[in-house]
């Protein structure tokens, strides 16, 4: 597993397609505060209530001017069928070779039920608008990191 970018440091750059295969790099974003969420698998329980989440605090992240972006290593079809089932407003960006994933240290072992496998972890980042690491979330609960992210931008983070 890569280690996670350190408070501070520059985010690593990216290049995905999201859910309608229009290309999003992170170096467009710049001049704004960007979140940057990996979930495990789309269309899952978990992920489900992750995702529902970010929809249903998007507005608070637009009004702080913060755009939203997921990542998971599923195909860009999925990501479509996942964002039209949970009415998600912003990209699903698909890294199916999961070298975003690994950049970002949210590739590892995880342990459900007793079963490990590799896969991608639920880590989320806030980055500045100049592109840097300003907080960090390691296996983020599903419903409850959109939340401390919002409390990270009030808190100038």
């Amino acid at each position: 597993m890569a280690a996670m970018p350190e408070i501070g440091e520059f985010a690593p750059d990216f290049s995905l397609p999201d859910q309608d295969g229009k290309v999003h790099r992170l170096a467009d974003y710049r001049g704004r505060p960007v979140v940057v969420f990996f979930y495990p698998k789309a269309l899952t329980p978990g992920c489900t209530r992750e995702v529902r989440a970010f929809v249903a605090h998007y507005p608070e992240f637009e009004a702080r001017g913060a755009a939203v972006l997921g990542i998971s290593a599923d195909p860009p079809e999925v990501q479509r069928r996942f964002a039209e089932r949970l009415g998600v407003p912003f990209p699903l960006l698909s890294d199916p070779e999961a070298r975003v994933i690994r950049a970002y240290g949210a590739w590892g072992v995880k342990n459900l039920y007793g079963k490990k496998s590799e896969g991608t972890l639920r880590h989320t980042y806030l980055i500045d608008p100049e592109g840097r690491v300003v907080f960090r979330i390691k296996r983020a609960k599903p419903e409850e990191h959109p939340l401390k992210v919002l409390e990270a931008l009030d808190a100038g983070a």
